[in-house]
C-alpha cells in the first residue's frame, strides 16, 4: 500500500502529540508541569491547551485506524 503524504491536519496532530509527550515526560521525571508554566497554573488557557492535545492525539489515533485498514 503506498503511504500518502501528511496533510496539515496530521502534522498539525503530531506536533500537538509531541508537546503532550514532552509535558508527560517532563512532568514525570522532575515534576515539572510546562504547559502550566507557560500559561498559568489551572488557567481557562492552560485547560484549552490540554484539551487541544487531547483532540490531537484522539485525531490520531483515527488516523491510524484508517491508515491501518486492509484495502
Amino acid at each position: 500500500m503506498p503511504m500518502s503524504k501528511l496533510n496539515f491536519m496530521d502534522w498539525i496532530a503530531i506536533v500537538l502529540s509531541v508537546v503532550g509527550a514532552v509535558n508527560w515526560g517532563l512532568y514525570g521525571a522532575f515534576g515539572f508541569d510546562l504547559v502550566a508554566s507557560l500559561f498559568g497554573q489551572a488557567n481557562v488557557l492552560s485547560s484549552i491547551v490540554y484539551i487541544i492535545v487531547g483532540l490531537g492525539g484522539l485525531y490520531l489515533i483515527a488516523t491510524a485506524m484508517k491508515v491501518s485498514k486492509p484495502m
